[in-house]
């Protein structure tokens, strides 16, 4: 910009006041970049295609592994520069580890989530039972189990150590089998 002075104080004045009231032209900002326009047209559909955060939550186990699972939970999808941020709840003792372990996560995550997740924020935080959790069901003992049980005892002489064996007999008999148990387990544990 080239700056022009004059000596001649009447001149300037009168260049003031024309710039006073003339109007400036409206300058435009000019087309915007290719990146604004592309979100712009894909904002609409992308929420049908990125999973949603209640889908992360039920394939949480299948994505990060039983081990991480424990550790942490997904809790929020947030907007991030250049995609999107998953924010996770951390048992505090292993913050350590799963912050180790972030990198693995989001790229399994990123996957799932079709290539979009950027950053893994944690915050350390407890959090209740995972929601596949089963409560232990109890069955009752028959009555020919129960008096198998009793009559394996008697030969105890001690009533406190007899009642304690019974009661520990009833739990193991009536506790739920385990999954690897056998098929056909037998009808006394001792």
């Amino acid at each position: 910009m080239v700056k022009r002075s004059s000596l001649d104080p009447l001149e300037e004045a009168r260049a003031r006041v024309k710039l006073r009231y003339a109007k400036a032209k409206p300058v435009h900002p000019g087309p915007g970049t290719l990146g604004k326009a592309a979100m712009r047209l894909t904002r609409k559909k992308l929420p049908n295609k990125a999973p949603t955060l209640s889908r992360l939550k039920v394939q949480w186990t299948e994505i990060v592994g039983e081990q991480l699972a424990r550790l942490c939970r997904p809790e929020k999808l947030t907007p991030a520069k250049g995609g999107r941020r998953l924010t996770l709840t951390v048992i505090p003792a292993a913050a350590g580890l799963v912050q180790h372990q972030s990198e693995i996560i989001r790229q399994r995550v990123s996957v799932a989530a079709g290539g979009d997740i950027t950053a893994i924020k944690l915050l350390q935080g407890h959090f209740g039972p995972t929601p596949s959790a089963k409560p232990n069901k109890q069955t009752s003992l028959t009555p020919e189990q129960r008096e198998a049980l009793l009559q394996s005892a008697q030969q105890i002489d001690d009533e406190k150590l007899r009642a304690a064996l019974v009661a520990l007999g009833e739990a193991v008999l009536s506790a739920e089998p385990e999954e690897d148990a056998p098929e056909n387990p037998p009808a006394l544990p001792f």
